[in-house]
């Protein structure tokens, strides 16, 4: 068995400005998830990031 070893991630706090009615159902789809605001936001980036298409033509 492998021994933990705990990590420290790197983050940085940033600030953006989002439409309220954006914001509201970012943290309705949290609360349906049982996440925080901040995290859903960071699973939302991070499936965008994932599936951005790079054809531009």
């Amino acid at each position: 068995m492998k021994d933990f070893v705990p990590i420290k991630l790197e983050k940085e706090v940033i600030s953006i400005r989002l439409r309220s009615d954006m914001l509201q159902e970012i943290d309705t789809a949290a609360d349906a998830a049982d996440i925080s605001r901040n995290e859903m936001i960071t699973q939302c980036i991070a499936y965008a990031l994932e599936h951005l298409s790079t054809d531009v033509s």
